[in-house]
């Protein structure tokens, strides 16, 4: 039974060793930092498709937005469950 996650922007998946964080979103492509630490600020940007991403996905885990951000950034992301309602 598989489980579908909706991509967004900003999001941080911990992968192995490594932390990929959503940079742009596209129909097909998707634009990704991958870093060795969380609060790193240096790493290799890296452009694939969807496909491709997704592929990466299988074994990795979604980072809650609480951790994964400052609080000043986590602000400013709209969040999906509280826009649900309206």
């Amino acid at each position: 039974m598989s489980m579908t996650i909706k991509l967004r922007q900003g999001q941080i998946w911990h992968v192995d060793e490594k932390y990929l964080r959503i940079v742009r979103l596209e129909r097909l492509e998707v634009e990704y930092k991958s870093t060795s630490a969380l609060a790193a600020k240096k790493g290799s940007h890296h452009r694939v498709s969807k496909k491709e991403f997704c592929r990466l996905l299988k074994k990795a885990t979604l980072l809650p937005l609480a951790e994964s951000c400052p609080p000043a950034v986590a602000a400013s992301v709209p969040n999906p469950t509280l826009s649900a309602g309206l």
